[in-house]
């Protein structure tokens, strides 16, 4: 889609990037629905090029399961998927390392207001 293409060995790469990022961070996916949504949401943006897609989607993958651990898994893939891209468009202008600072940042707080709710869930539970 946009132009933009992957070689039989750029996909079995793919796979592999995906199979080691869910190997690194202890995670078991049984199907691809993950991997579909990130080639599909990120190859209509504006900083991905043919030269580096492959590359980029590699990276993509590996910061899309850290991150899945790093928000304990309570955000869905779509949902964190749509949150990557909106950072990778807008504010990282298509830069990885940026887009994994902010993230980093977004999961900090996101752990932050997840414990928030935790503790005013658990002093309801004390009336």
């Amino acid at each position: 889609t946009f132009g933009l293409t992957l070689a039989p060995d750029d996909i079995k790469q793919l796979m592999a990037a995906r199979n080691q990022a869910l190997h690194s961070y202890g995670r078991l996916e049984l199907g691809i629905e993950a991997t579909k949504e990130i080639i599909e949401v990120f190859s209509e943006s504006p900083y991905i090029r043919q030269d580096h897609y492959a590359s980029t989607l590699n990276e993509l993958h590996e910061i899309f399961y850290y991150f899945k651990n790093e928000t304990e898994d309570k955000i869905g893939d779509a949902k964190l998927i749509g949150i990557m891209k909106d950072y990778f468009d807008n504010e990282c202008a298509g830069s990885l390392e940026l887009l994994r600072s902010r993230l980093e940042t977004f999961a900090a707080d996101f752990r932050i207001e997840a414990m928030r709710d935790e503790m005013m869930r658990e002093g309801d539970d004390d009336e």
